[in-house]
Protein backbone atom coordinates (compact mmCIF):
# COMPACT_ATOMS: atom_id res chain seq x y z
CA UNK A 1 0.00 0.00 0.00
CA UNK A 2 2.79 2.52 1.19
CA UNK A 3 4.57 1.83 -2.61
CA UNK A 4 1.15 2.07 -4.35
CA UNK A 5 0.78 6.04 -2.89
CA UNK A 6 4.37 7.00 -3.24
CA UNK A 7 3.69 5.74 -6.99
CA UNK A 8 0.11 8.20 -6.53
CA UNK A 9 2.37 10.80 -5.31
CA UNK A 10 5.08 10.94 -7.43
CA UNK A 11 3.30 11.17 -10.59
CA UNK A 12 0.93 14.08 -9.14
CA UNK A 13 4.05 16.09 -7.98
CA UNK A 14 5.44 15.76 -11.50
CA UNK A 15 2.14 17.08 -13.24
CA UNK A 16 1.67 19.63 -10.82
CA UNK A 17 4.87 20.68 -11.76
CA UNK A 18 4.69 20.33 -15.64
CA UNK A 19 6.86 22.40 -17.62
CA UNK A 20 7.07 24.27 -21.07
CA UNK A 21 6.91 21.25 -23.31
CA UNK A 22 8.52 23.22 -26.29
CA UNK A 23 9.72 26.30 -27.72
CA UNK A 24 9.66 27.51 -31.15
CA UNK A 25 11.79 30.56 -32.01
CA UNK A 26 13.27 32.15 -35.05
CA UNK A 27 16.15 34.66 -34.93
CA UNK A 28 16.71 37.53 -37.55
CA UNK A 29 20.16 38.64 -38.29
CA UNK A 30 21.46 34.88 -39.72
CA UNK A 31 22.86 35.44 -43.26
CA UNK A 32 24.62 31.38 -43.42
CA UNK A 33 24.99 28.30 -41.29
CA UNK A 34 27.76 29.49 -39.12
CA UNK A 35 25.26 32.23 -37.73
CA UNK A 36 23.06 29.00 -37.19
CA UNK A 37 25.50 26.86 -34.99
CA UNK A 38 26.34 30.44 -32.82
CA UNK A 39 23.10 30.36 -31.91
CA UNK A 40 22.78 26.33 -31.24
CA UNK A 41 25.80 26.68 -29.24
CA UNK A 42 24.53 29.24 -27.08
CA UNK A 43 21.34 27.83 -26.64
CA UNK A 44 23.06 24.38 -25.57
CA UNK A 45 24.92 26.19 -22.65
CA UNK A 46 21.35 26.55 -20.58
CA UNK A 47 21.65 24.37 -17.79
CA UNK A 48 17.63 23.57 -19.01
CA UNK A 49 18.11 22.86 -22.39
CA UNK A 50 17.96 19.47 -23.60
CA UNK A 51 18.28 19.64 -27.40
CA UNK A 52 18.29 22.40 -30.14
CA UNK A 53 17.62 21.34 -33.55
CA UNK A 54 17.71 24.21 -36.22
CA UNK A 55 16.67 25.12 -39.55
CA UNK A 56 18.42 27.00 -41.35
CA UNK A 57 15.64 27.55 -44.48
CA UNK A 58 13.96 29.76 -41.84
CA UNK A 59 16.14 30.13 -39.41
CA UNK A 60 14.12 28.95 -36.34
CA UNK A 61 15.07 26.82 -33.75
CA UNK A 62 12.93 23.73 -31.99
CA UNK A 63 14.42 23.42 -28.46
CA UNK A 64 13.30 21.00 -26.04
CA UNK A 65 14.06 20.76 -22.29
CA UNK A 66 15.21 18.81 -19.45
CA UNK A 67 12.85 16.77 -17.30
CA UNK A 68 12.36 18.77 -13.37
CA UNK A 69 13.83 22.05 -15.20
CA UNK A 70 13.03 25.58 -14.84
CA UNK A 71 12.84 26.68 -18.65
CA UNK A 72 13.81 30.70 -18.33
CA UNK A 73 12.22 32.65 -21.96
CA UNK A 74 13.96 36.05 -20.71
CA UNK A 75 17.68 33.48 -20.89
CA UNK A 76 17.07 31.66 -23.76
CA UNK A 77 16.11 35.23 -25.94
CA UNK A 78 19.14 36.61 -24.20
CA UNK A 79 21.72 33.87 -25.15
CA UNK A 80 20.18 34.72 -29.00
CA UNK A 81 21.38 38.05 -28.23
CA UNK A 82 24.80 37.30 -26.83
CA UNK A 83 25.28 35.54 -29.92
CA UNK A 84 24.41 38.62 -32.03
CA UNK A 85 20.74 38.43 -33.36
CA UNK A 86 17.35 39.18 -32.10
CA UNK A 87 14.54 36.96 -31.50
CA UNK A 88 11.93 37.96 -34.34
CA UNK A 89 8.90 35.21 -33.39
CA UNK A 90 8.90 33.25 -29.96
CA UNK A 91 6.40 30.25 -29.20
CA UNK A 92 5.82 28.13 -26.56
CA UNK A 93 3.71 24.99 -25.94
CA UNK A 94 2.72 24.45 -22.51
CA UNK A 95 0.16 22.14 -21.03
CA UNK A 96 -2.76 23.75 -19.69
CA UNK A 97 -5.20 21.70 -16.93
CA UNK A 98 -8.52 23.57 -17.44
CA UNK A 99 -7.39 27.09 -16.98
CA UNK A 100 -9.75 29.52 -18.07
CA UNK A 101 -8.00 32.57 -19.62
CA UNK A 102 -10.02 35.83 -21.02
CA UNK A 103 -8.90 39.11 -23.06
CA UNK A 104 -6.51 40.92 -21.16
CA UNK A 105 -6.34 38.93 -17.96
CA UNK A 106 -2.82 37.24 -16.13
CA UNK A 107 -2.97 33.78 -15.96
CA UNK A 108 -0.87 31.84 -13.35
CA UNK A 109 0.55 28.50 -14.84
CA UNK A 110 3.65 26.45 -13.61
CA UNK A 111 4.70 29.37 -11.71
CA UNK A 112 5.14 31.62 -14.67
CA UNK A 113 2.68 34.84 -15.53
CA UNK A 114 1.02 35.22 -18.35
CA UNK A 115 -0.86 38.19 -19.62
CA UNK A 116 -3.21 36.50 -22.78
CA UNK A 117 -4.20 39.47 -25.51
CA UNK A 118 -6.55 39.50 -28.14
CA UNK A 119 -8.19 35.92 -27.01
CA UNK A 120 -11.53 35.14 -26.47
CA UNK A 121 -12.87 34.00 -23.23
CA UNK A 122 -12.27 30.33 -23.55
CA UNK A 123 -11.22 27.15 -21.21
CA UNK A 124 -7.43 26.11 -22.02
CA UNK A 125 -7.10 22.53 -22.02
CA UNK A 126 -4.17 19.99 -22.92
CA UNK A 127 -1.09 20.72 -24.96
CA UNK A 128 -1.81 24.47 -26.72
CA UNK A 129 0.79 26.88 -28.34
CA UNK A 130 1.32 30.43 -27.03
CA UNK A 131 3.11 33.27 -28.95
CA UNK A 132 4.86 35.97 -26.80
CA UNK A 133 4.63 39.34 -27.62
CA UNK A 134 6.69 40.78 -25.40
CA UNK A 135 9.23 43.72 -26.30
CA UNK A 136 12.28 41.18 -27.96
CA UNK A 137 10.13 38.75 -28.37
CA UNK A 138 9.19 39.91 -31.53
CA UNK A 139 9.35 42.83 -34.22
CA UNK A 140 10.34 46.34 -33.31
CA UNK A 141 6.88 47.24 -35.83
CA UNK A 142 5.03 44.29 -34.42
CA UNK A 143 5.62 45.14 -30.51
CA UNK A 144 4.41 48.67 -31.58
CA UNK A 145 1.32 47.32 -33.37
CA UNK A 146 0.46 44.81 -30.13
CA UNK A 147 0.07 47.71 -27.73
CA UNK A 148 -2.81 48.59 -28.95
CA UNK A 149 -4.42 45.51 -27.35
CA UNK A 150 -4.45 46.56 -23.55
CA UNK A 151 -3.91 49.80 -21.80
CA UNK A 152 -2.36 47.89 -19.12
CA UNK A 153 1.41 49.69 -18.03
CA UNK A 154 2.71 45.94 -17.59
CA UNK A 155 2.77 45.22 -21.61
CA UNK A 156 5.37 48.20 -22.07
CA UNK A 157 7.36 47.19 -18.70
CA UNK A 158 7.29 43.39 -18.57
CA UNK A 159 6.69 43.19 -14.48
CA UNK A 160 3.77 43.74 -12.51
CA UNK A 161 2.37 46.92 -11.43
CA UNK A 162 -0.77 48.77 -10.17
CA UNK A 163 -2.40 47.91 -13.47
CA UNK A 164 -2.27 43.96 -12.05
CA UNK A 165 -3.26 44.14 -8.20
CA UNK A 166 -6.59 43.25 -9.33
CA UNK A 167 -4.68 39.65 -10.09
CA UNK A 168 -3.19 39.83 -6.97
CA UNK A 169 0.39 39.91 -8.24
CA UNK A 170 3.26 40.86 -6.31
CA UNK A 171 4.69 44.29 -7.76
CA UNK A 172 7.94 43.38 -9.71
CA UNK A 173 7.11 40.28 -10.56
CA UNK A 174 8.17 39.21 -14.17
CA UNK A 175 5.20 38.95 -16.66
CA UNK A 176 4.80 37.29 -20.06
CA UNK A 177 2.25 38.95 -23.06
CA UNK A 178 1.06 36.20 -25.33
CA UNK A 179 -1.64 35.39 -27.67
CA UNK A 180 -3.09 31.96 -28.66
Amino acid sequence: MTKIFLIITMVISFEASAQTLKVNLQASGLTCSLCSNAINKALQTLDFVDRVEANIKNSSFDISFKPGKTVDYDKLKMKIEGAGFSVAHFTATLHFDHITVANDDHVTVNGMVFHFLNVSGQLLDGDKTVRLLDKGFVSTKEYKKNSSLTRMECYKTGVAGACCTKDHLTAGTRIFHVTI
